[in-house]
């Protein structure tokens, strides 16, 4: 129902519209993604990287300009997923100073990466050089070929 069709158009009676509106889309979006799902989900979207396959290791390569080594974290989870993630502040305005215009990015940022089974985890090293972040995670050795195991027959 829209009370401005009845001439009641004050901040008052808008909040209370939207709140009525807000109840009839709870029903229908039930399975809707939340907040914070849409916001790592853009995050992660706005994080380019490079990965590399070496015979040894693999190399992740993302652009970090601006950012200090304290502010970017590099974290495995669940065992084989490597999560790179920081965020990027805001800078304080100096007195008397106005943005123009505002093109660089703030905010959080995330890429998660499922390693591969080869990979060591315990073996994972980051540099942050010249505002690119590289890490590296060396590879596990291939495991031996097993040997053919030769059983014995026996004569009855």
């Amino acid at each position: 129902m829209d009370l401005r069709i009845m001439g009641l158009d004050s901040p008052l009676f808008s909040t209370l519209q939207h709140m009525l509106d807000a109840g009839d889309d709870s029903d229908k979006s039930f399975n809707a993604p939340t907040r914070t799902y849409v916001r790592d989900a853009k995050a992660m979207a706005a994080t380019p990287a490079d990965v590399k396959e070496y015979p040894n290791f693999y190399t992740f390569i993302v652009d970090m300009p601006g950012l200090r080594s304290g502010d970017i974290k590099v974290q495995v989870e669940d065992g084989n997923v490597l999560v790179i993630s920081g965020e990027r502040k805001r800078e304080e305005e100096k007195e008397g100073a106005k943005y123009v215009r505002m093109e660089r990015r703030v905010g959080k940022f995330m890429r998660k990466f499922v390693l591969p089974e080869n990979a060591n985890t315990d073996k994972i090293s980051a540099v942050c050089q010249d505002g690119v972040l590289t890490v590296t995670v060396e590879k596990l050795p291939p495991p031996e070929p097993k040997k053919p195991k030769t059983i014995e027959i026996k004569i009855a």
